[in-house]
């Protein structure tokens, strides 16, 4: 998997803010705007689409567990799709531009879990990402993804900031 070039914060360059105000976003949720207060989340195979429109300071993350709906019309934030939609849409409402929106794009660690055709869930998951980034025309500005290790991941939404700590792996 080719990765971009993490945030320099991405790589412990500067270490996050205090935590004291913070929330954390737990599988299958979607948070947009949040006003003072860092967003934090863990992931292993599951990704986190960061995104963030610099003109208004408006920034939201979302963390998805599956490329893919398993049923028909299924539109749970659980999968890739639904999960970057809703997150889109709660800036949009919020007053950000699309045009203007950014994304960064984290997880999706290789953990040995593997799908029915053989490819790793977490691939899955950063392929599917970028997909829908793609075609909903958001540039994905930085990335930390793929690898053996899940990630502590804190975001700041109003600055677009991002930090990641890798996890031991198991192995």
């Amino acid at each position: 998997m080719t990765a971009r070039p993490p945030d320099r914060q991405a790589r412990g360059a500067l270490d996050p803010p205090s935590l004291e105000s913070s929330l954390y976003v737990f599988p299958g949720d979607v948070v947009g705007k949040v006003v003072g207060c860092l967003l934090t989340t863990v992931l292993g195979s599951c990704v986190s689409v960061c995104l963030h429109d610099p003109r208004t300071r408006i920034g939201g993350m979302n963390h998805f567990l599956l490329p893919e709906p398993i049923g028909v019309g299924e539109r749970s934030p659980r999968f890739a799709g639904p999960a970057i939609e809703e997150l889109i849409g709660q800036l949009l409402d919020r007053g950000g531009s699309r045009e203007r929106l950014v994304a960064k794009l984290f997880g999706g660690c290789e953990s040995g879990g593997t799908g029915s055709n053989g490819f790793h869930i977490g691939f899955r998951n950063v392929v599917a990402a970028r997909r829908h980034l793609t075609e909903a025309g958001i540039p994905i500005v930085a990335e930390d993804v793929g690898g053996g290790a899940g990630r502590r991941l804190v975001f700041d939404p109003e600055q677009g900031a991002a930090w990641v700590k890798p996890l031991r792996s198991r192995t």
